[in-house]
């Protein structure tokens, strides 16, 4: 076995996990997940069947990630986050082949107890914090905030707030990446 659980852990039959990968604690996963190389599978953190994980995704404890929902590489879901997977789930009325789908590029970060609802796509490198709920797709490098989660600014692929200039340029503090926001979309140059 070229990863890691816990022997707690639950693997069901058909899954494909990745090298190095960890499952900690109590966890789930379901029928027919993949989860990437060198994931990191907190405590108590289901993974629904069909989910796909990329490589290097962290999963911190109490997550939950339903059916409909692929993470890109390199994606950080952070404490209590949730997915949902159904816009309008009733306990007496069977949903499941209405399950809408939710795809989180590459690089995004999604803060602790945040709420993804379904069919809202979050784009590459976007940060979403802490408790905010999403209901809208989310453009590449935005940073949103609040329940329901307005966007407040733009971040860079290391986490930080750019403050463009009057040319639309902006470097991020630490990487010293350079970054063009035209149109209202942001894009990394490449010099």
């Amino acid at each position: 076995m070229s990863y890691f659980s816990h022997d707690t852990a639950v693997i069901d039959e058909g899954c494909q996990i990745g090298e190095g990968t960890k499952i900690w604690h109590f966890s789930h996963i379901m029928p027919n997940s993949i989860l990437g190389k060198g994931c990191n599978i907190g405590q108590n953190v289901v993974v629904s069947p069909n989910v796909i994980l990329g490589n290097n995704v962290k999963v911190q404890n109490n997550v939950s990630i339903y059916t409909g929902v692929t993470c890109e590489d390199d994606v950080f879901l952070g404490p209590s986050m949730v997915f949902t997977n159904v816009i309008n789930p009733r306990s007496a009325i069977n949903r499941r082949g209405e399950y809408a789908k939710t795809t989180v590029r590459k690089g995004v970060s999604i803060g602790a107890n945040a709420t993804i609802v379904c069919g809202n796509d979050i784009g590459e490198y976007a940060f979403i914090g802490a408790g905010a709920v999403v209901t809208k797709t989310v453009p590449p490098y935005a940073l949103l905030v609040g329940n329901p989660a307005k966007q407040i600014g733009w971040v860079g692929e290391y986490g930080h707030r750019l403050e463009f200039n009057s040319d639309g340029v902006a470097i991020c503090e630490e990487s010293k990446q350079e970054y063009k926001l035209e149109n209202n979309i942001v894009r990394k140059n490449s010099n």
